[in-house]
């Protein structure tokens, strides 16, 4: 069990530190709301996270797998939700120089709503199928013989979980060190804008993708 145990927690971390969504909507938190955003927005991918890996251990994502309905059905909403929230950060594109003069002047600027980075979190990864079918295909696979699939399963996506968390938290805790900037109307004008479009690509991918 350690050597599976080490041998998952090297895979996850590979997994994890690869660029995607979940990546991307936090660091838009972070541009958006500062460290709350951040933090907010941790919290919604960590969430669906959780639903991922308990519908894994239960085998509900292996119907998912075997529905190709279902996936694309999902595959699309996940799709379209990325595209629109990749819109909402590029309409920072069409605000005008007086906006931006009266946000230098501390009158305005561009926040999170309460529940509006947690949701934008959890909508990115409840939405997108293609975390479920890792789950049932990777976690599974580093599971010993004599042990139970679907307990350990859940065992090892607590791990993954725990990981992702980390480095959120190391995203969170990274930003302090360029908030200033950050927040800065034109450069966070700028950054919405460059989290837009990668949105919108992911968004399309999985939305198109095969």
């Amino acid at each position: 069990m350690l050597v599976s145990l080490l041998s998952f927690g090297f895979a996850a971390v590979l997994l994890i530190l690869l660029p995607g969504p979940d990546t991307l909507v936090v660091v838009r938190g972070l541009v958006r709301g500062g460290r709350n955003g951040g933090v907010q927005t941790s919290a919604g991918v960590l969430c669906g996270l959780m639903v991922w890996v308990a519908a894994a251990s239960l085998g509900l994502s292996a119907l998912l797998r075997a529905s190709e309905i279902g996936y694309n059905a999902l595959k699309i909403a996940g799709g379209c939700y990325l595209i629109w929230i990749g819109v909402q950060s590029l309409r920072s594109l069409l605000r005008t120089a007086s906006d931006i003069a009266a946000e230098g002047d501390g009158s305005a600027a561009p926040t999170l709503g309460r529940s509006g980075g947690f949701m934008a979190g959890f909508l990115t990864d409840i939405l997108n199928p293609k975390i479920g079918v890792l789950f049932v295909s990777f976690l599974p696979g580093f599971v010993p013989d004599g042990y139970s699939v679907g307990w350990t399963t859940l065992g090892f996506g607590a791990v993954y979980i725990a990981l992702t968390a980390l480095y959120c938290a190391g995203l969170v805790v990274a930003s302090g060190t360029v908030a200033t900037w950050m927040q800065t109307p034109r450069v966070r004008r700028r950054l919405d804008a460059v989290a837009g479009v990668v949105l919108v690509g992911f968004g399309v991918r999985l939305a198109t993708e095969a």
